[in-house]
């Protein structure tokens, strides 16, 4: 990235649109739908070499339910996409990564054809999330080959056919952790374990029933990875348990890190915008604090489905419309903050006391294993919405529905996500 100092040096052309969308996965081909269906002109950039995001290279079913009313493999729901964009028309540009913003507010990306200046009416940020790395997460050791994150996994495997290994280790026991285990038994690859440092597993019960079938891979709950050794190749990883610090070593040529995830958040951050950890800050109708730009899918709430994120572009799409031909962004408005032991919220701020959310619905996560107790949104020791929860799970979303009729006073402090234990 630029400073700003700089970006009055950019040079190319500049191209002008309605609406420019950065990114290719579901939520940017479902908000270009939908605003093709208005007739606005879309243009819309992707860094890989296809559309579809990471349905591409995950190949389970499950997927268009919520937004396509069908069920479909990830490929052929990639696929279905990507179709049905050029059919309507989105102009689409592959190969094309957005690097910054030019001095006069255009998003400059950069392509095998050179460089480009985009002048828009309205940018949707639709750039997703990724995984930690090992090395974000802090693991020591050897740098040997055979370190993978679930995306590059299925990746390697099933987009480009190439040898993944042995035998491997999986670090993780939420939703991807265990796709990420069906990706390596698919492909003739054993599991030696499922490291987590929680308690327990945080994905369900039949999930893991289809992923490892009959076979018995054991599950180290409350355990840490804290080095890998091999040279050119793993040869195993040290492991330690939380409670009684014991270590010991197992061998293995592959280790998977998987979940943790990680918004794509770069571009947010230097226009800049209010950001709520590394997610930009948005409303209902998924605006930034910035005129004109908005913000949807996985870059602003941690890695939902595809079909969930998919209706957040829509939701997007429709605020866009809406700001094209009324031209009024909102100016007031309040927090929503998380408190302990809520993660983030989406949305993190609410500018109408009628206008829907996505679904109408208030997404969020927690840190550890909870419950029994009670969801409650409380503003100036007012209680706006109070739900009862059995138990809540880290690393699994937790959906709030978050009515039009909620009674928020905009002039007032922050609305405040809480929990409260009961017996």
């Amino acid at each position: 990235m630029t400073t700003p100092a700089n970006r009055a040096h950019w040079t190319g052309s500049v191209r002008q649109v309605d609406v420019l969308i950065v990114g290719g996965g579901p939520t940017g081909l479902a908000a270009s739908l939908m605003l093709r269906s208005a007739g606005v002109h879309v243009a819309l950039i992707e860094r890989e070499r296809s559309l579809g995001g990471i349905p591409r290279h995950s190949r389970h079913t499950g997927y268009g339910l919520r937004d396509l009313h069908r069920v479909l493999s990830g490929p052929s729901y990639a696929a279905r996409y990507a179709a049905l964009a050029e059919q309507a028309g989105v102009e689409i540009h592959l190969t094309t990564m957005a690097t910054d913003w030019s001095a006069e507010g255009h998003l400059v990306t950069t392509s095998p054809s050179g460089v480009v200046q985009w002048a828009a009416e309205a940018v949707l940020l639709a750039t997703g999330c990724r995984e930690r790395p090992r090395s974000a997460r802090l693991v020591p050791g050897d740098r040997p080959a055979g370190v993978l994150t679930t995306g590059t996994l299925q990746q390697l495997a099933d987009l480009f056919h190439l040898p993944i290994g042995e035998r491997a280790v999986v670090v993780g026991a939420e939703h991807v952790s265990f796709s990420a285990v069906h990706t390596l038994l698919g492909h003739g690859v054993a599991v030696a374990a499922m490291v987590t440092d929680q308690p327990a597993s945080q994905s369900y019960a039949l999930l893991r029933a289809l992923a490892c079938g009959r076979r018995r891979i054991p599950l180290l709950v409350e355990t840490d990875v804290v080095a890998i050794s091999g040279f050119d190749r793993v040869r195993a990883v040290e492991l330690e348990d939380r409670r009684t610090h014991a270590r010991w070593s197992v061998p293995c040529d592959t280790v998977v890190f998987t979940g943790s995830w990680v918004p794509d958040y770069e571009l947010a951050r230097t226009r800049p915008v209010s950001m709520v950890g590394p997610h930009p800050q948005v409303d209902q109708g998924l605006r930034t604090g910035h005129p004109g730009l908005f913000a949807a899918g996985n870059l602003v709430h941690a890695a939902e489905p595809a079909d969930i994120c998919a209706l957040g572009g829509r939701q997007a799409a429709r605020s866009i419309v809406q700001y094209l031909t009324q031209g009024e962004w909102p100016t007031r408005g309040v927090e929503l903050v998380a408190s302990d032991p809520f993660v983030w919220t989406h949305p993190s701020r609410l500018t109408s006391t009628v206008e829907r959310s996505t679904r109408g619905r208030l997404l969020t996560r927690v840190r550890r294993f909870l419950g029994p107790g009670v969801i409650e949104l409380v503003q100036t020791d007012r209680v706006l919405r109070a739900v009862r929860r059995r138990r809540l799970v880290p690393n699994r979303s937790i959906s709030v529905s978050l009515p039009a009729s909620l009674r928020v006073d905009l002039a007032a402090g922050p609305v405040e996500l809480r929990w409260r234990k009961v017996r």
